[in-house]
């Protein structure tokens, strides 16, 4: 600052005018310095980072510099330089650099806060792509610590407004602890939550849940420090608060998506009127299924058997055991399925007659197909059922249905057909008179 001032002297400046444009010529020589050292910095050696990052194999410092962590490394230059050239370029108006030294640090605050969201967000990418890590709220976890970084930046500008040290002005935090508690009180509980869900392993991206009070039921798109995005299968979204997860309950089917196969339970109602005693013409045509062979040759030695300790009651269909068109459907249905490619037989296969009802009898079929895709398992699941009720004749027996208007308009011409007079002979009397 010397020789600028004895620069200016001179030229027959006074001591004052001197001062001010040795002062102003070096602020200027400084501001173009640390422009030009930041520019060099993000153009030069951003560019040789950059080539660098590409040439690896490792992908973490490619999302460095997606992210933009060198340049907020660049935006650090300024304030420092700035905070430490202070005092020799005011040497002349000591007054200045005290607020010159704040907005340095107030500028070096927001930039460093800056670069540690870069950071965050850097490494919430890098930790998604790694298995590891999926069954972690990662996002939560990073958003707490940005939540963090932002309340220290915020007391370092308050404290530095205020003219008072950082440790003073935290020191009165405790009095306003029940206001804070009560403004994020949303973002204690889900963080809470978001820890226990990672701990237990309740929920993760990608899994299918069901929350029927939040009218969610679909795959989670986003686990955040607040709230859990659900995808239903409308592609409507339902954003449901973290910490009802953990209060309220919730249905997780990943056990399905992890396991042997997907759960087929549903029934068909047989008319009970159709149910009867096979009589040798059904058993006939029976035999002639091929998965019934060794089930009918092994249950006909069996009732014979039997029935030859009571030969004097066999007479009666009540006194002997025999075979039901109803028992030999649900003998078939059970060798079908296990037959079926689609069908896991190492898991439950029950096929069960339910509590008979005003709607028929109810045999349902209870079976895993190996199929999980929604499409397919609809598929294999309508498939299995149009099987069911075709074959359901060669049983001989009926399925339950109420009347339709077709029934209704058959059993009315039968009847107008039956009451006619010639369905009663009534024309041929009155001929023959």
């Amino acid at each position: 600052m010397q020789p600028l001032f004895d620069f200016f002297s001179s030229y027959g400046l006074d001591a004052g005018l001197s001062a001010l444009f040795a002062t102003l010529s070096a602020v200027a020589v400084a501001l173009l310095l640390i422009i030009v050292l930041e520019l060099g910095f993000k153009r030069v050696l951003l560019e040789m980072i950059s080539a660098f990052a590409l040439r690896t194999v490792t992908t973490f410092d490619d999302i460095l510099v997606r992210r933009n962590v060198f340049s907020g490394l660049a935006r650090l230059l300024p304030p420092i330089f700035l905070h430490i050239l202070s005092d020799p370029l005011l040497q002349y108006y000591p007054a200045f650099v005290p607020f010159v030294k704040d907005a340095a640090v107030l500028y070096l605050t927001v930039a460093l806060v800056m670069l540690v969201f870069s950071l965050l967000d850097a490494l919430q990418d890098f930790l998604s792509t790694r298995p590891s890590a999926a069954r972690l709220p990662v996002k939560s976890f990073m958003q707490v610590l940005k939540a963090l970084a932002l309340a220290v930046a915020l007391v370092v500008v308050v404290s530095k407004l205020m003219g008072k040290s950082p440790v003073v002005f935290l020191s009165g935090l405790g009095a306003f602890t029940a206001v804070l508690l009560l403004v994020f009180k949303d973002s204690i509980l889900g963080l809470v939550a978001g820890v226990q869900l990672s701990a237990n392993n309740l929920v993760r991206v990608g899994d299918w849940i069901e929350m029927p009070q939040y009218g969610a039921d679909g795959d989670v798109i986003d686990i955040s420090l607040v709230t859990v995005s659900v995808q239903n299968w409308d592609k409507t979204i339902s954003t449901i608060p973290a910490y009802s997860l953990i209060s309220q309950g919730f249905k997780n089917w990943r056990g399905m998506s992890e396991g042997g196969g997907r759960r087929i339970k549903r029934s068909v109602h047989i008319d009970m009127n159709s149910v009867r005693f096979c009589d040798e013409a059904l058993l006939m045509q029976l035999r002639e299924v091929r998965l019934l062979k060794g089930y009918l040759e092994e249950k006909e030695r069996e009732l014979s058997e039997w029935n030859s300790r009571f030969q004097d009651g066999t007479a009666s269909p009540v006194n002997a055991r025999r075979l039901t068109n109803l028992g030999t459907f649900r003998a078939y249905l059970a060798a079908y399925l296990r037959s079926h490619p689609n069908i896991n037989t190492s898991m439950t296969l029950i096929i069960r007659q339910l509590q008979p009802t005003a709607g028929g009898i109810p045999i349902e079929i209870y079976v895993f197909c190996r199929e999980k895709e929604w499409a397919v398992y609809e598929g294999v699941q309508a498939d299995i059922f149009d099987h069911v009720l075709a074959v359901l004749p060669w049983f001989e027996l009926r399925v339950f249905q109420n009347p339709g208007g077709y029934d209704i308009e058959r059993a009315g011409s039968r009847l107008a057909g039956a009451l006619s007079p010639e369905s009663r002979g009534e024309g041929a009397a009155s001929g023959s008179l």
